[in-house]
């Protein structure tokens, strides 16, 4: 990247471990400097010397962010309104498929409340310290968004509970939001663009060797042995989320993937999603129950 006419400042959240890491390497690799936003301060730390291992000269930040606990949230974006001008989020952080429920710390249940509730607050309260002309937040979607639907009366409802299940649900939600801010955001006439994007079927084992880095979760023997052609590593699941935060071409509401079969594999492309994800009387019913679950409220019409 020739001077700094190109380089941005992109925030990604969980960029210790799996594609958050991947994501936070490759942008640091182009260039960017990246606000490694995590929960675990010795693993943010780990991150960063792998890091640096591979990236000479990587402009990297640190910064607390719990999104499990909705005052850490407040908190970091407290912090970041120090730091200077910012340019995208990349809101990557996510609980894949607890076995067991379990309760945020304002007691919403984790996954939801930490892969939609938590990005959701963080979102509206860091949007406007985005550049207001060239912004980006990326919403880190999933394959898994078309086997399940929320509930119509109550779409936070966790009802009888399945970890993979509310995972998948977690990641509708995800996906609801991302496409609706796209549309209030476009109504409002800001600038500020919101992309979905997934990584496919993205695996740690298929990946290069990161030692210093935890991977995300085990995967089972099975799984790694004959995924290879169905599959890509998370440092290739990372490449779509990358795209949507720093490409070229990326207008807001794309959902960005792999181009492979059935998603799962392949270079960065728009992809179709279900359109259940693009149902804008559930996406509304979400918002509401966001606003009132979070206690935070979007003020996108103060950002023109």
């Amino acid at each position: 990247m020739s001077g700094d006419a190109g380089r941005r400042t992109v925030v990604v959240t969980g960029a210790s471990a799996g594609l958050g890491y991947h994501a936070a390497e490759q942008l640091a690799a182009q260039g960017h400097r990246v606000v490694l936003a995590t929960r675990n301060p010795d693993r943010g730390l780990a991150a960063e010397r792998s890091i640096r291992a591979h990236v000479d000269d990587a402009d990297l930040v640190h910064l607390h962010l719990d999104l499990a606990d909705l005052d850490s949230v407040h908190g970091a974006a407290a912090t970041l309104a120090e730091l200077g001008p910012v340019h995208a989020l990349l809101n990557n952080a996510g609980v894949v498929g607890s076995s067991e429920q379990r309760s945020t710390a304002q007691g919403l249940e984790l996954q939801v409340g930490t892969n939609h509730l938590g990005h959701f607050a963080w979102t509206a309260l860091v949007l406007p310290l985005l550049d207001q002309d060239d912004g980006r937040v990326v919403h880190l979607g999933s394959i898994a968004h078309r086997f399940v639907t929320l509930d119509r009366r109550d779409p936070l409802a966790v009802g009888r509970y399945d970890g993979h299940r509310q995972y998948a649900r977690s990641k509708l939600a995800v996906m609801l939001f991302g496409f609706e801010l796209a549309q209030r955001l476009g109504d409002a006439g800001s600038a500020v663009r919101s992309v979905v994007a997934h990584p496919g079927l993205a695996l740690d084992a298929l990946g290069p060797a990161r030692p210093d880095v935890a991977p995300t979760r085990s995967e089972p023997a099975w799984m790694r042995a004959g995924s290879g052609w169905i599959a890509q590593g998370k440092d290739a699941g990372a490449r779509p989320l990358v795209h949507a935060a720093v490409g070229d071409g990326v207008r807001s509401g794309e959902y960005w993937g792999p181009d492979g079969p059935l998603q799962l594999a392949g270079a960065p492309a728009i992809v179709p999603a279900r359109s259940r994800a693009h149902d804008r009387t559930a996406a509304a019913r979400l918002w509401t129950a966001s606003e009132r679950a979070t206690g935070v409220a979007f003020a996108l019409d103060a950002l023109v």
